[in-house]
């Protein structure tokens, strides 16, 4: 008897230590899709009339597996284990990661109402003001020379106003050469200059070890505000756009629930997204009517879709044509 209580107490301590140590493993894990509405202020906004249905939004909750679930991923409906260099190949910490995805989230709020509000004819200033930092890889020619939120506005003495330009400016640079870069960081601007190494999937191209997005002022001619917490991410742009749509000019989802999925360019252009299976499983979860996909992600989506209509679209104008004539 004492054996056995021995043994017991032994597998109880190996439960607790592989329940509370983490892995080097994330889990993706559904999270049920919510409605976009309440996160949206819009001065005058049409009432809904206690209409039912509404734009959804999806997101993944994402951490780290601990050992049990290392070993049994399936012990969570619907997760995917993903280790830790894939998820992170840049070796970024979780806290600046966070910091990059709430960034990303703004920016993605910004081009949702300007997409939204020029559809419905209203006319929205972007000053394009350079090629914004949003992270740096570790152990490249970046690392300790640029940091998340430097504006890049000049590169080699020509001026950056956008994204493309920087690509353009660094084409006939070679690997291992030095750049001078002028940069806004603040309201201050410094020079810089900086190494470069080889991309990793192209041996000639040389870069800096940094992910950059469009700097911009946007001047909006309505006061619009997104309150999304603390959920980050690019991913939500295009929900955002057709709720905006749908409180400022016309009724987007017709009493139906419309799950929405996709990041979305200035330009209206829809882009994949991460976590397609769990944003299935949350549209599904919250009985969602059909779900909006991008073009990229709607073969996998319709593998976990289990009778939900998956609807794919390329660009902000085709989702809002399929919801108002369909």
């Amino acid at each position: 008897m004492k054996r056995l209580v021995g043994v017991a107490a032994v597998l109880a301590i190996a439960a607790a230590v592989l329940f509370l140590v983490p892995s080097d493993h994330y889990l993706f894990v559904p999270d049920p899709a919510r409605p976009v509405d309440p996160l949206v202020r819009v001065p005058d906004e049409r009432a809904d009339g206690g209409k039912e249905g509404g734009v959804y939004m999806v997101d993944i909750l994402v951490r780290k597996a601990n050992l049990l679930e290392r070993l049994f991923p399936s012990l969570e409906d619907g997760a995917t284990l993903v280790p830790g260099e894939q998820f992170n190949p840049t070796g970024t910490s979780d806290t600046q990661r966070r910091r990059e995805s709430l960034n990303q989230m703004s920016r993605s709020q910004e081009i949702a109402v300007t997409v939204a509000l020029r559809n419905l004819g209203y006319d929205v200033e972007v000053d394009e003001q350079g090629a914004e930092v949003a992270s740096v890889i570790p152990d490249t020619p970046a690392e300790g020379n640029l940091e998340a939120g430097d504006v890049i506005v000049e590169a080699r003495g020509r001026a950056v106003r956008t994204r493309d330009e920087l690509l353009q400016i660094m084409e006939p640079v070679r690997p291992g050469q030095q750049v001078t870069l002028e940069l806004l960081r603040g309201e201050k601007r410094t020079p810089v200059r900086l190494g470069t190494r080889a991309a990793e999937d192209d041996p000639k191209r040389a870069v800096f070890g940094i992910v950059v997005v469009q700097a911009a002022e946007f001047r909006f001619p309505i006061d619009i505000e997104i309150d999304a917490g603390d959920i980050g991410g690019p991913s939500a742009g295009l929900a955002f756009a057709l709720d905006v749509v749908d409180e400022v000019g016309e009724d987007v989802d017709r009493g139906r629930r419309i799950a929405v999925t996709g990041t979305l360019d200035l330009d209206g252009a829809v882009g994949p997204i991460g976590g397609i299976k769990q944003k299935t499983i949350g549209a599904r979860q919250a009985d969602a009517d059909l779900f909006l996909v991008p073009d990229d992600n709607a073969a996998e989506a319709r593998r976990h879709a289990n009778g939900l209509r998956i609807v794919a679209v390329s660009t902000f104008r085709e989702a809002l044509s399929h919801l108002t004539t369909k």
